[in-house]
């Protein structure tokens, strides 16, 4: 993707790229920015830039000017060309005047009473001017914030910048519309409350974008096909350097490998030898982060340079969630491991673990497997899937590895697929598991890798939930969740809530076995549960499964979580980042989503089916 032109200095004529992008210096201070050709462009004029509401709405734009009342010459002269240059390419052009209301009246820290929340709106001298100002009133009137809505006072003058009523007046090709910020976001001693300035920045810039949309759909250039579309379209140089940095931290560590044991084959040896009366003893490799160091880089990362306030917060979750495993990391083996491990995952929520329990009481114990493939079968096996995934489209680079440090099964870190040379499987399960492990895991990592941001790769903030819930889907969805495997995910869950009540290594094997897992299989799951004195993520496979088959069931479509790795919360932000350019498309999908018996299985389930019932679709 294209980024806009570097800052630079102005000798007074204006760059502008082929596409329409600019970003140039205006005076001593100033900016205009475009990043590509627009039809509107949001004007700000002030001394005091850094409590500025106004000021930040503008750069928040896809399209701007903004100065300091020292450098209203250039600014004019800036305002003069640019509008030149879109009136060469568009019929009709609005700018949009964003100023400051005054400081509100100083107030006691206990006033019970608030400034008011009233913008105020005014436009030039047209009747298409005062009908997109009626647009806008009526999106800032929609904004509430902490209880409150906006009111909005219409002004019987617009304001104006030094020049623009003059430019105005001289072309009746230019429209203008003005509005004044409320400063409610000041606490009576002039500070700053941070999330009510982001908040009112947010949905004001939403609001000036619904008015654009409007311009354009009453003039000749026809509406665009979403509002948002008229958002950035291009990263600035400051969001990939914050991208390319938060990557850095991410992938500095690995962090299941971090708090995996390295002998469990050993330790369940051992344990079931000694009666399972002995907590085993696991032994985990040398931490390859320093953890404080690690968290300092990243608030180290400026945010604030962004000039976008959905990518900021994007990024904002995911240092927090970073920072989260980095704690667990520092806590590894003590008793705040667990908490750290609760925040990170969450608890086990009642309804979940009623589901567990009637998963277990309904799905009969499992049979003989039949015949076993070894580590080498499942590794040439992935090997075929992965060249079926490069050979239908680029950038599928995987890489598969055979590990004698890992615990019997399969994992997925980074665009490799480690295989543990303890594994054997029933060969029936063997399309399942690489559906889960290669078609989403590894697909969802190559997809994320396409899309510009290594954010999308790594992973958005609490993505492992649906990302797992999707790949325990697609083994349900080739027809190869088993009674074991259905049993396996809920005995997760119970063993994880039995953890987090405080049960023990011990106690917790015996609650499996009492639900009548075999001695292997109980084991396996207490060693996942209490891996660095207790992990809470294997709820989440359940959990996210759950959530997965709700949303095939309500019409949700799947296609947004194929084009990296983003969790629920993020289904409006991707939309959003898709209208505007800054996503595509997934470059692959699922095969199995292709196969017949699949389309079947997911058609039945749109119909509605209790999750302990999965099994009896066929």
């Amino acid at each position: 993707m294209s980024t806009p032109a570097v800052l630079r200095e102005v000798p007074m004529a204006l760059d502008i790229g082929p596409g329409g992008a600019i970003r140039q210096q205006i005076g001593e201070g100033g900016r205009l920015h475009m990043d590509r050709h627009l039809f509107f462009l949001v004007l700000n004029r002030t001394e005091r830039a850094g409590d500025s509401l106004a000021r930040n709405v503008a750069l928040h734009s896809s399209s701007y000017l903004v100065w300091s009342p020292a450098d209203d010459g250039p600014a004019e002269e800036a305002l003069k060309q640019i509008t030149e240059a879109l009136l060469t390419r568009f019929d009709r052009i609005i700018l949009i005047s964003l100023y400051d209301q005054p400081t509100p009246e100083s107030r006691k820290e206990d006033d019970p009473h608030l400034p008011p929340f009233v913008a105020w709106i005014g436009a030039s001298d047209d009747a298409l001017s005062a009908d997109i100002a009626e647009h806008l009133a009526t999106a800032m009137s929609k904004i509430e914030i902490d209880l409150r809505h906006c009111e909005v006072e219409h002004r019987s003058r617009a304001y104006f910048e030094p020049g623009v009523e003059a430019l105005v007046d001289r072309d009746d090709r230019v429209t203008q519309i003005s509005v004044g910020l409320p400063r409610i976001y000041l606490s009576p001693d002039g500070d700053l409350y941070p999330q009510l300035f982001r908040d009112l920045s947010v949905r004001t810039g939403d609001a000036l974008l619904r008015a654009a949309c409007a311009f354009a759909d009453e003039t000749d250039q026809g509406p665009p096909a979403h509002y948002r579309s008229l958002g950035r379209s291009a990263f600035l140089a400051a969001a990939l350097a914050a991208d390319r940095k938060l990557d850095a931290v991410a992938t500095s560590f690995d962090f299941l490998l971090s708090v995996s044991p390295i002998n469990t084959a050993e330790a369940q040896a051992d344990f079931l030898a000694q009666g399972a009366r002995k907590p085993p003893r696991f032994r985990y490799r040398p931490l390859e982060v320093d953890p404080d160091a690690a968290k300092r880089q990243l608030y180290a990362i400026d945010l604030a340079q962004l000039e976008d306030p959905l990518l900021e917060h994007l990024f904002a979750e995911k240092r927090q969630e970073i920072e989260q495993q980095l704690t667990m990391l520092a806590t590894r083996n003590t008793p705040s491991f667990r908490a750290a491990s609760m925040l990170q995952y969450g608890a086990v929520e009642e309804e979940l673990l009623r589901a567990a329990e009637a998963i277990l009481a309904a799905t009969p114990q499992p049979r003989k497997c039949g015949r076993m493939i070894g580590a080498s079968e499942v590794a040439k096996a992935a090997q075929r899937l992965i060249r079926d995934y490069r050979n239908a489209g680029e950038g599928f680079d995987a890489a598969v590895e055979l590990r004698d440090d890992l615990a019997a099964g399969l994992m997925v870190s980074g665009g490799t697929l480690m295989i543990s040379t303890h594994t054997r499987m029933a060969d029936h399960r063997l399309d399942a598991l690489l559906s889960h492990e290669v078609s989403i895991h590894l697909l969802t990592f190559f997809n994320g890798a396409a899309q510009g941001l290594e954010l999308f790769r790594t992973g958005l903030a609490q993505y492992e939930g649906v990302q797992e819930g999707l790949g325990v889907f697609a083994e349900w969805a080739v027809g190869g969740l088993t009674d074991a495997r259905f049993r396996l995910l809920a005995g997760r869950v119970v063993a994880v809530d039995a953890m987090l009540r405080g049960a023990d290594f011990i106690e917790t094997y015996r609650l499996l076995r009492d639900r009548g897992f075999r001695e292997q299989t109980a084991f396996s799951i207490t060693a996942r549960v209490h891996r660095s004195g207790g992990l809470a993520k294997d709820a989440i496979y359940l959990r996210g499964f759950k959530a997965v088959c709700d949303y095939v069931a309500d019409g949700v479509p799947l296609d947004p979580f194929w084009l990296g790795k983003i969790a629920p919360g993020h289904l409006a932000a991707v939309e959003e980042l898709l209208q505007r350019g800054l996503v595509s498309a997934p470059r692959h999908l699922p095969e199995f989503l292709a196969r017949p018996d699949a389309q079947a299985r997911i058609a039945r389930l749109q119909s509605g089916v209790p999750l302990a019932s999965m099994l009896n679709m066929e």
